[in-house]
């Protein structure tokens, strides 16, 4: 699914915005920077409520496509710089997290969690 379908998906506000529009593969939902390095995949968006930039940091490791802040929450201005430093777009949606991540799912995306890997190889 590409990222501007999904900032359609959840109205979602741009913060930071890269030239291309990115193919999104799955999307993980998580606080804990921790499990996003352990469950997410490449190119898939991140969606959370943390705004400082270790979540900048953490998506870069884990090179993920985007940022989605919940609840409307917007990040302070170091995250954003580093955010733009890195190429990663950030997007702010109001509504919970919970009902974004039902919105993409009902929409076709997958979860990337341990869950949803089972059988894969």
């Amino acid at each position: 699914m590409k990222l501007q379908k999904i900032i359609s998906l959840i109205d979602g506000q741009i913060l930071v915005e890269t030239e291309n529009d990115q193919e999104i593969s799955c999307a993980a939902a998580s606080d804990l920077m921790s499990d996003v390095l352990a469950f997410a995949e490449p190119y898939s968006v991140l969606l959370t409520g943390l705004c400082n930039p270790q979540v900048v940091r953490t998506a870069e490791m884990a090179d993920i496509a985007a940022i989605i802040f919940v609840h409307g929450k917007v990040p302070e201005a170091e995250t954003i710089a580093l955010a733009k430093k890195k190429g990663i777009p950030l997007v702010v949606a109001k509504a919970p997290l919970f009902e974004i991540c039902g919105r993409l799912y009902q929409a076709g995306l997958k979860s990337c969690d341990a869950s949803c890997r089972v059988g894969r190889s």
